[in-house]
């Protein structure tokens, strides 16, 4: 099919493009398996279409709080010892870390940000704010109103509320599946819910349309084609009936010219350019 939309029409695609059914390609499945995933990886965490961004909302629990705001002893807190010696004298230091953190499913790839862990602020919240109360007196008539001068004192009231509501720190490495929160917890209530601006991996379960990416079906070609050359080098040299050489050395370096030519294509053509450092 010229269309995958399977694992399994992926790899018989790859095959194909390689000269199956014509040719044999001495790769075994479990190899191939593995190269799918190791394909699949690189998808997700370079080109721009291996992920998606989308908003989890998480429910805060008692569990929560209570670990984050646990004292030194209590649940949640990790205790690392370091013993040295200082002037032959035997010492020891003792660190503790809270558990001020949520576990995130392994299939986020990125966090941008938390929203409103207070829910609320003294300059956009309730009906006794300001921004209710200019509404209330100034909005009445959208025909006599100045637009101009709206904008200035919405823009005035976001300065105001941008010092006095500083933005609350996390931090999130994939590879440990945590965001810390480096809040009060004790500010949080059971019940209340945390926005998660995250990017999360195209599930290919849900997106069958990941299976035919334009960049991902050579790229496992060429995986494909250079582990077959790598399985083959052994047999440099061994000649088959009827005088075919074997040249696996061959294979292995046209594979990895290959790929080398897709890393180069992915960073000019499917991934997102750095942002710029200004300061």
């Amino acid at each position: 099919m010229a269309k995958p939309t399977t694992r399994t029409e992926l790899i018989d695609y790859c095959k194909r493009k390689l000269g199956y059914p014509v040719l044999e390609i001495n790769v075994a499945d479990e190899q191939i398996e593995d190269l799918v995933d190791d394909a699949l990886q690189f998808f997700y965490e370079r080109h721009f279409d291996g992920v998606i961004q989308t908003f989890l909302k998480y429910k805060v629990t008692q569990e929560d709080i209570d670990r984050g705001t646990a004292t030194m002893g209590g649940v949640g807190i990790t205790t690392t010892t370091v013993d040295t010696t200082i002037a032959g004298t035997p010492t020891s230091f003792n660190y503790f870390e809270t558990g001020n953190y949520i576990q995130i499913p392994d299939y986020v790839m990125g966090i941008n940000k938390v929203m409103n862990f207070e829910g609320a602020n003294s300059i956009s919240s309730g009906m006794f704010s300001v921004k209710y109360q200019l509404f209330l007196n100034e909005v009445y008539n959208w025909s006599s109103i100045e637009l101009l001068s709206y904008s200035m004192v919405k823009r005035y009231l976001e300065d105001i509320d941008f010092l006095l509501s500083t933005k609350k720190q996390i931090r999130y490495n994939q590879r440990q599946d945590r965001l810390y929160l480096d809040v009060d917890w004790g500010m949080l209530r059971p019940g209340q819910y945390l926005i998660i601006d995250c990017y999360r991996l195209l599930d290919p379960a849900d997106s069958p349309q990941v299976w035919n990416d334009s960049f991902l079906k050579p790229y496992l070609t060429a995986l494909i084609k250079r582990q077959w050359g790598q399985n083959l080098i052994k047999f440099q040299g061994v000649k088959l009936p009827g005088g075919v050489e074997l040249n696996g050395r061959q294979m292995y370096d046209d594979g990895e010219k290959e790929i080398a030519a897709l890393m180069e294509k992915m960073s000019s053509t499917y991934e997102l350019p750095p942002f710029d450092m200004i300061g």
